[in-house]
């Protein structure tokens, strides 16, 4: 039995869609890092899967005509297969409909209710139903919606218990901004101003206007609401107060939780909220990255640019698309994906760089040696070099990897692979193969050059794992070749090395081709999209024209052209940016809700258009005189921004 465990986990995710490569990128990330973790020898556990209650869920099933349970039991099998065809290799799978989790969550909610942390009162609020989130009305945007989607809310009033969040707070400010809890640990600073410094509101755990949840064993006309039934998942997976088997022990506290950016302060302040209610450690590590956008836009089905990750993997393979998203991706920061992007990233780091070392290497010892190395060496201080740089990248690996930063792994194996292309064009074996007399040193570079090789491939293997067995065929490898104790020694491999010659590992793809087949693709999703979406996910705004006004009325709205000046993020705010506007009238000052969207260095310098006499309000406490001109779109807004020719003060009409 091995002594060191190491625990990871994916959130659970949402199935009211098909997966796309959005939810790919934590997953694979996840599976990367517990291959690394499994290769180093820890004794691994991967939690994965689906969080299937709620409101959402139960009137999409409805729309269908199935139960919530048909419905979720759907979708989940497509996640199952997705993860099995990106070659995922999970320890466990919950469903938040499993019996196990059932019974934890009612005995979890019975004991924060015994201690005291759990009262029943009442809500009155705003509801958002796609986002399952209450919302005050100073939390709204501009247009009265869900600051978070921007879609209609509801008044909601109903009885339901509370979760008292205040006694955690100093304990949650501390664990944000003195430890290593948060990766990357620049997010603390929006997390503690905007949520613990006004105050943490006492969160609603119950909901009582459907059905489709757990229920609440001694108020059954309740049912657990979101975030005690989802977070819990970590912990029932593990046997925790229920009939599972006990690994509770073994693997609590989790080493990682991973989570994209916008379900952060749930995993940042709830989930430890409940833990230290609960008297039970914390997690070591909560990684936070950002979301993956097309062609700079957040994936949406109500755009259809969400990009289907099997069409994407028929094309070119799981291994490629596991590489590209997770080279992409930096922890904590948004990555672009574009077809463009990915084809050339394919094309330059596989097919060109590694996948042509491999090639050129197994394909000159085949021409000059038959395949088989003669054991005949002949060293100079360029091999000392190069061998220093394959094996130091071990260690560098190391050092990024606990961390959790897989970009800059990737980066250093690949500088590494850069390195060994560039021994090629050094040592010129092409011009030693021509001489007998050069024999010796001509199967020392070779020798050499499939040494590197072994530790990059292995080094390589949880990134990719489809593909490197097939490396390892060509350069006459053994599975024990590539242990990864091995990995930071140099001359594993026989003397007389055998290698075979085998199929191309990543195919050179013809770039202007593929791009116009993908975004024809794309084209014919996006002209679904909207037909096969249900109502509850169609943008929010449907294309009615407001009631009809004359002229005059029209002549009472005073719009302007203004420049940023200047702008900055309202404190105890992340929805808000407060611009300073020259409009040619002395200047005036507007706060506007598109803090998501927008940053503050994104609109410097802009001319806008500005609705110049709005009767001036405050929001948040600070004066905003006038409004921004936007548009909505189905996954936000976008400012309307006025050609830089156009002076200010300009009246728009």
């Amino acid at each position: 039995m091995l002594d060191k465990t190491f625990y990871i986990t994916t959130p659970i995710y949402y199935p009211s869609g098909n997966p796309h490569i959005g939810h790919c990128y934590t997953t694979v990330a996840c599976d990367s890092i517990a291959r690394y973790k499994r290769m180093q020898g820890y004794d691994v556990k991967f939690l994965t899967g689906t969080d299937e209650h709620g409101l959402k869920i139960e009137q999409k099933a409805k729309e269908k005509g199935v139960t919530p349970k048909e419905y979720v039991d759907e979708i989940v099998e497509t996640f199952k297969k997705l993860w099995k065809y990106m070659n995922v290799n999970y320890d466990q799978f919950i469903r938040t409909t499993d019996d196990y989790h059932i019974e934890s969550v009612q005995k979890i909610f019975k004991a924060l209710y015994d201690k005291g942390y759990i009262y029943k009162g009442e809500y009155s609020g705003k509801y958002c139903t796609p986002c399952e989130s209450f919302w005050t009305d100073s939390q709204l945007d501009e247009n009265g919606c869900c600051p978070e989607c921007h879609r209609e809310v509801t008044f909601a009033k109903e009885e339901a218990y509370f979760f008292k969040m205040s006694p955690f707070a100093d304990r949650i400010e501390k664990l944000l901004t003195e430890t290593d809890y948060l990766q990357p640990k620049t997010r603390a600073t929006e997390l503690v101003n905007n949520f613990i410094k006004p105050g943490l509101e006492d969160l609603c755990v119950s909901r009582t206007t459907f059905k489709w949840g757990i229920p609440v064993t001694f108020d059954e006309k309740h049912v657990v609401y979101v975030w005690i039934d989802a977070l819990s998942n970590y912990i029932t997976a593990l046997g925790y107060e229920n009939s599972l088997s006990d690994e509770f022990n073994k693997y609590w506290p989790a080493d990682v939780h991973m989570v994209a950016k916008d379900i952060m302060r749930f995993h940042a302040i709830i989930w430890p909220a409940m833990l230290m209610a609960l008297d039970l450690p914390l997690p070591k590590h909560l990684a936070v990255h950002g979301w993956i956008t097309f062609n700079g836009e957040k994936m949406s089905k109500s755009l259809g640019n969400v990009v289907d990750p099997f069409v994407l993997g028929e094309r070119y393979g799981c291994d490629a698309i596991r590489y590209h998203i997770l080279r992409e991706m930096a922890l904590g920061a948004d990555s672009s994906f574009s077809n463009e992007i990915m084809i050339n990233r394919i094309n330059s780091d596989l097919a060109n760089g590694f996948g042509n070392l491999v090639s050129r290497t197994v394909a000159m010892a085949d021409k000059y040696f038959g395949g088989t190395l003669p054991a005949d060496r002949e060293e100079t201080e360029l091999d000392k070099d190069f061998k220093a740089v394959v094996i130091n990248t071990v260690a560098e690996v190391d050092e990024v990897m606990n961390e959790n930063k897989i970009k800059q792994a990737l980066e250093s194996i690949f500088r590494t692979v850069d390195r060994a292309n560039k021994y090629i064009d050094e040592t010129e074996p092409w011009k030693l193969g021509k001489s007998e007399e050069n024999k010796a040193r001509l199967a020392t570079v070779l020798y050499n050059l499939l040494e590197a090789i072994r530790v990059i491939s292995g080094l390589l293997s949880p990134f990719m794992p489809s593909t490197m067995p097939k490396v390892w065929e060509q350069i006459g490898a053994t599975p024990d070749d590539v242990k990864y104790e091995k990995l930071s020694v140099f001359g594993v491999l026989p003397e007389n090395v055998t290698v075979h010659k085998g199929e191309i590992l990543f195919p050179r793809i013809d770039v202007e081709k593929e791009i116009e087949e993908l975004n024809n693709i794309i084209k014919e999703n996006m002209e679904k999209a909207q037909s096969n979406l249900s109502e509850s996910e169609k943008p929010t705004e449907k294309i009615e024209l407001a009631p009809e006004i004359t002229i005059d009325d029209f002549a009472k709205v005073e719009i302007r052209v203004a420049k940023v000046i200047s702008c900055e993020k309202v404190k105890k705010s992340d929805k808000l940016l407060c611009l300073q506007l020259d409009d040619g009238m002395g200047g005036r000052q507007v706060v506007s809700g598109i803090a998501q969207y927008y940053k503050p260095e994104d609109l410097i310098g802009k001319k806008i258009q500005l609705i110049a006499n709005l009767k001036p309000v405050k929001l948040r406490g600070v004066e905003s005189n006038g409004m921004i001109c936007a548009a909505d779109v189905p996954n936000g807004c976008k400012v309307i921004f006025v050609d830089d020719d156009i002076p200010v003060g300009s009246k728009i009409r």
